[in-house]
């Protein structure tokens, strides 16, 4: 799956195939509405996405072909984890997690509590 035209999560997650890739997924929207409360879970870009109530989305994620990505789109939240994020799969504003039993949840959870910390600005 490249990009859904799901209308919701549930939707998105629905159309995921693989069962490891569902369970992870499943698992990375828990920690977003756990760690991000007051944020918004919606669609954007054909992904589930999380913002501020009428902000840009700050965080994102998807299963892609080859991998699970992870979108951190608050660069002083990556400077803040340059250190921890440097042993990780990366794109320009993404985590790629190749392997579903590779995912740091931690460092998710971690990245995530950031960005629920303070508002910042979105790239």
């Amino acid at each position: 799956m490249v990009q859904s035209h799901a209308e919701d999560v549930d939707g998105y997650l629905a159309e995921v195939a693989d069962p490891d890739r569902l369970t992870a997924l499943v698992r990375i929207r828990e920690l977003c509405r756990t760690e991000l409360g007051g944020h918004e879970e919606l669609m954007a870009y054909g992904m589930p996405a999380y913002r501020r109530p009428g902000g840009e989305p700050e965080i994102a994620f998807a299963n892609q072909k080859q991998y699970i990505s992870f979108y951190l789109m608050r660069p002083d939240v990556r400077e803040g984890f340059e250190e921890r994020l440097a042993g990780q799969e990366m794109g320009k504003g993404c985590l790629r997690f190749r392997r579903t039993e590779r995912i740091d949840f931690d460092l998710v959870r971690d990245l995530l509590k950031a960005v629920a910390a303070r508002p910042g600005e979105v790239c």
